[in-house]
């Protein structure tokens, strides 16, 4: 006995050092984080603790996301499952489709409200994950209602995160360098999170949603204690509509060209909005389609949710890639990076059509993943350069509930049609090349309004 009593301290000692190396890593790790996200005046402003929050929502929607992959899309046969998603798609989204538009100004109305507004939505998105572990164990009706709720309080939560952004930019920083930064926080969790996520799942697909359920309600926490200037609507005005903001005491009236309509845009911003629309529109029809196409119809008798699993790790890759490349070319008109990136989007929606296969399907993953980063990212660029400052909040606020709208669209459209790739992947090409002659029309409009310079009269 004491041999085997010696082994076991051994073993004891082994697996507390290994533990230790472990929590280390992970405390140095977390240590680079959190300078990362608080360098350049982003601990100041309170950008870092927003950044540090999308991280974490992240993480948890990554888990969700692991947790379900194996029970909601995958449990039931295709022509039930499809029906399901696509009426509690239809009943959670219709409504936030209506009120979303409303989300920004209302919240410019009333001050002391988006800290807790983004609260709720991660406090709401804990709550499912919990009923979801039951709903998972028991095999109840609940699944798809709560599992689709968690993607509205999603979708619901960009849309006010997206409102506080600019609230929070230290001086010298754009749109653009926190969106990126932002960006990077995302990929960054939902792989730290899926790949914890994963580990857990194994235990049962419970066991991951409750540790959603702990990321979620940490979330939380962190949203109330977020700066009080994402409350503030200092100096700000709304771009009009039913919830528009007066003019303050004191201050002039907002000019025709500030207190314009949302249809109204410039057409620079415009321009790069309806590029952001079209890849949006291209990666919820991605997620779905694919999600039920590669179960039905495997690809070279290849699981169809490993590859699905595989489009979604490079679409990953190719957003990262994304957000450095648009610092690499910060330089560039924005309007022709949105405007190219559109192209090449519809470009390989037409190439995986006419040849579809595990090559093009992987590369359409990619090349979603990297136009999605590059359009969203040129057109905070046009909204910081072209929008002015008092109405850009809103505009902000405003766009992303149009692009979550674009998304779900997509996501419907995928369900929808009959699961043959040409079919799908050309209708959605065709969607995309009409955008791109959208976008052409309008540009050779506006060239053909610029006025004439008028001859220059000469002095006697």
């Amino acid at each position: 006995m004491p041999g085997v009593r010696a082994v076991a301290r051994r073993a004891g000692a082994r697996l507390g050092a290994g533990v230790g190396f472990v929590g280390r890593g992970l405390a140095r790790g977390g240590t680079k984080i959190v300078a990362f996200t608080s360098s350049n005046g982003a601990g100041e402003s309170g950008l870092a603790r927003l950044i540090q929050l999308q991280f974490l929502t992240a993480a948890g929607d990554a888990s969700v996301a692991v947790s379900l992959a194996g029970t909601v899309l995958f449990s039931l046969p295709t022509d039930q499952a499809r029906p399901q998603v696509a009426q509690f798609l239809l009943l959670t989204m219709a409504p936030f489709a209506v009120v979303a538009p409303f989300i920004g100004p209302f919240l410019d109305r009333f001050r002391q409200g988006r800290r807790w507004a983004i609260g709720i939505t991660l406090a709401l998105r804990g709550f499912l994950c919990w009923v979801l572990a039951g709903a998972v164990l028991s095999d109840s009706p609940w699944v798809f209602p709560c599992a689709l709720g968690c993607l509205v309080a999603s979708k619901a939560f960009t849309v006010t995160r997206a409102s506080a952004v600019p609230r929070l930019l230290p001086d010298g920083f754009t749109l653009v360098n926190a969106n990126s930064r932002i960006s990077l926080a995302n990929v960054a969790g939902a792989a730290v999170g899926g790949g914890i996520a994963a580990g857990i799942a194994t235990l049962g697909a419970e066991w991951s949603l409750r540790f959603a359920f702990l990321i979620f309600i940490g979330a939380t926490v962190l949203a109330i204690l977020l700066s009080a200037k994402v409350d503030s609507s200092a100096g700000e005005r709304d771009i009009g509509g039913l919830l528009s903001l007066p003019p303050a005491p004191g201050d002039e009236p907002a000019s025709a060209s500030v207190m314009r309509r949302f249809r109204s845009l410039a057409p620079g911003v415009a321009h790069g909005l309806r590029c952001v629309m079209g890849a949006r529109l291209m990666t919820g029809f991605l997620t779905l389609f694919l999600a039920f196409l590669l179960r039905e119809h495997p690809i070279a008798s290849i699981n169809g949710t490993v590859l699905l699993g595989i489009v979604v790790a490079v679409a990953g890759l190719g957003n990262s890639l994304g957000t450095i490349a648009g610092g690499l070319l910060k330089d560039k008109a924005p309007e022709w990076i949105a405007f190219a990136v559109l192209c090449v989007d519809a470009a390989m929606a037409v190439t995986t059509a006419a040849l579809y296969s595990i090559v093009t399907v992987i590369a359409m993953g990619f090349v979603a993943g990297l136009c999605a980063q590059l359009a969203k990212l040129s057109y905070d660029a046009l909204v910081q350069r072209d929008v002015p400052e008092v109405v850009r909040t809103s505009v902000f606020a405003r766009s992303e509930t149009v692009l979550q709208i674009c998304w779900v669209l997509g996501g419907a459209l995928g369900i929808s049609l009959p699961l043959i790739a040409p079919l799908g992947f050309g209708l959605i090409a065709a969607l995309l090349l009409g955008l791109v002659a959208w976008n052409v029309v309008a540009w050779r409009r506006r060239v053909s309004r610029k006025p004439e310079p008028q001859p220059e009269v000469a002095s006697t």
